[in-house]
């Protein structure tokens, strides 16, 4: 059993396969279970803190509030693998929704903030989701609004006869506000509060969601999450109690958690970063979740850190630049800071070492990983060399193997040899929901999950990531696909052909760029183009630059090639080439 970070092989290999043993064995029960232990031996100590709800919560308090919703989603009919969705931003509810779907076996479908109400139908559609929790508005995203226009069957049913033709499976939609918890009258007649659910709850006894626990098995499904792929459809990704709640408790060892620490989240619950990384990693160690405001914010973020003292601090790279160029940073005692996870998209290494030494966070971790992963592969150790912890992403976390393989092939690369990365164990996902084809496509015969990522395996084990064969861009931790920009935009009547693309940013990593050339007389704005995105997409989809032109790089068998706008875009960048060859104003 190995004690080091180094990943264990029996023999010294020149093959780019490691498996890495752990000083811990994998725990095989649920996340209810798991948190619960938790809650029996530190049940005074902090656990959750959401700074402009102004509540806080010990460990024995969050779990009288787990139960409570538990209580409540049995009574609206809730079912061991019934979907449950949750379409908000970062919130206390958020997390007892998470705990209390994983107390009565249930499946928390995440829906992303962002999303419109095209992408909001495909989801839910998709995940056949029963049951939606969601808050009223966030700025200028009006969630209710949107559900109405897409249910507009919830303004004339009562909430118990629900049936909405565009999505058969919906029975239940729940609001609730976050800045008045006690919101006591339905906005529409279809439509449950949580005091609702709450009231409903309280016909349910406390033995019948014992019962309801101990019917639960570690390879249930818990969770969806949704990803896009190569088609531009999202897709479903199900994860289960036993991946998620190791790949947390993982992550949480390598930051060294315990009791005594608080760690400031940032990043939305809606993803794995958030829900696994942040939240669980917490729960599984009694360590404190510390949530700044409902949405990235920079300022709030780093006043969080330091009213709360936090000793942790999570976020993709760009949130990290932000913290960093805050006018009044030098103003912030940002002393307590000493772990925290930096991943969601290439972290560059100047960045990493600014967060060592201007925010004094020594041992932040460099990772790597996907959703369909749990979501983390690969970790920085702390105590590795600079270099090592800004040019790589680490090892592979306890109980995983990696692979680095010919794409053509699928033989195994020496070390030192680029290859696609690949991933078996554990953490791998459960397959895409009800998209059996698809999972087949990324998982092989013999369990391995194909990344689609380009990476080296050094000597000593450690990961590096070279590029991606797919075209996916990651705009601050976003994952965008560009065929779904693209199949978007050929809907428009005066384009005739697009290429989407990732370009250079020094703040975001990459951002959406586009090429496109209009229909033969054809005539409209950048500006006109990128609303026509704006209004049928989540934000960061849209391109910040878009170029017309009057021809693309082709192979010769009428494909664009990819590589080549990029490398053009990037050069008119560059040269400072702000429209190149316009066929239209």
């Amino acid at each position: 059993m190995t004690t080091s970070n180094e990943p264990m092989n029996l023999t010294k290999s020149t093959r780019s396969y490691v498996h890495r043993g752990g000083s811990e064995p994998l725990c095989s029960i649920t996340v209810d279970e798991f948190i619960s232990n938790v809650i029996r031996e530190h049940g005074d100590a902090e656990a959750l803190v959401s700074l402009t709800q102004d509540v806080r919560l010990t460990y024995a308090q969050l779990d009288e509030r787990v139960q409570e919703l538990a209580r409540g989603l049995l009574a609206l009919g809730v079912e061991r693998g019934s979907r449950v969705a949750v379409w908000s931003t970062n919130n206390v509810e958020w997390v007892l929704l998470q705990l209390a779907t994983a107390r009565v076996g249930a499946i928390l479908v995440n829906i992303n903030p962002a999303y419109r109400i095209g992408e909001l139908q495909h989801a839910l559609r998709l995940a056949e989701v029963q049951h939606l929790f969601l808050i009223p508005s966030f700025r200028r995203s009006q969630y209710l609004e949107m559900v109405l226009s897409l249910c507009p069957e919830l303004t004339t049913y009562t909430p118990d006869a629900v049936s909405v033709e565009n999505l058969p499976h919906l029975r239940y939609v729940v609001v609730y506000d976050p800045e008045d918890p006690d919101l006591a009258t339905p906005p529409e007649r279809g439509i449950l509060t949580w005091t609702d659910v709450l009231e409903r709850g309280r016909t349910i006894t406390e033995e019948r969601v014992e019962q309801r626990r101990a019917e639960l098995d570690a390879d249930d499904p818990i969770n969806v999450q949704f990803t896009s792929g190569t088609t531009g459809a999202p897709k479903a990704v199900v994860l289960t109690h036993h991946s998620i709640v190791n790949n947390a408790f993982s992550c949480g060892e390598a930051m060294s958690f315990t009791t005594r620490d608080r760690l400031c989240v940032p990043v939305p619950f809606y993803h794995c970063f958030g829900m696994v990384v942040a939240n669980l990693a917490c729960l599984t160690h009694g360590a404190a979740i510390v949530i700044p405001s409902p949405h990235f914010d920079a300022d709030t973020t780093l006043k969080a850190i330091e009213q709360e003292r936090c000793t942790a601090v999570h976020g993709v790279p760009s949130m990290f630049l932000l913290e960093l160029d805050h006018e009044d940073f030098d103003s912030f005692d940002l002393s307590s800071l000493r772990t925290g996870v930096m991943g969601g998209a290439p972290c560059p290494p100047a960045l990493v070492e600014r967060v060592m030494e201007e925010m004094g966070c020594r041992e932040i971790l460099v990772a790597y990983g996907q959703t369909e992963t749990s979501p983390l592969t690969n970790v920085t150790p702390p105590d590795s060399s600079i270099e090592h912890r800004t040019e790589t992403v680490g090892y592979n976390l306890p109980h995983q193997e990696l692979k680095v393989v010919d794409p053509d092939t699928g033989a195994i690369v020496p070390r030192g040899v680029p290859g696609e990365i690949c991933f078996r164990g554990y953490h791998v996902m459960r397959g895409y929901y009800r998209q059996d084809d698809m999972t087949r496509e990324v998982i092989d015969e013999a369990g391995w999950l194909h990344s689609g990522d380009v990476g080296v395996l050094d000597d000593d084990g450690a990961l590096r990531i070279t590029g991606r064969i797919k075209d996916m861009i990651i705009r601050g931790g976003e994952n965008v696909y560009p065929a779904e920009l693209e199949s978007l935009y050929h809907q428009h009547p005066l384009i005739a052909q697009v290429a989407v693309f990732g370009i250079p940013d020094e703040r975001l990593g990459e951002e959406v760029a586009a090429w496109i050339k209009l229909q033969p007389g054809a005539a409209i704005s950048v500006d006109e183009l990128k609303q026509f995105a704006r209004d049928r997409l989540a934000h960061y989809k849209v391109p910040r630059t878009i170029w017309f032109v009057d021809d693309f790089p082709m192979t010769v068998t009428g494909k664009i090639q990819k590589f080549r706008v990029r490398e053009i875009a990037t050069r008119w960048i560059e040269e400072g080439v702000n429209a190149p060859a316009a066929t239209a104003t």
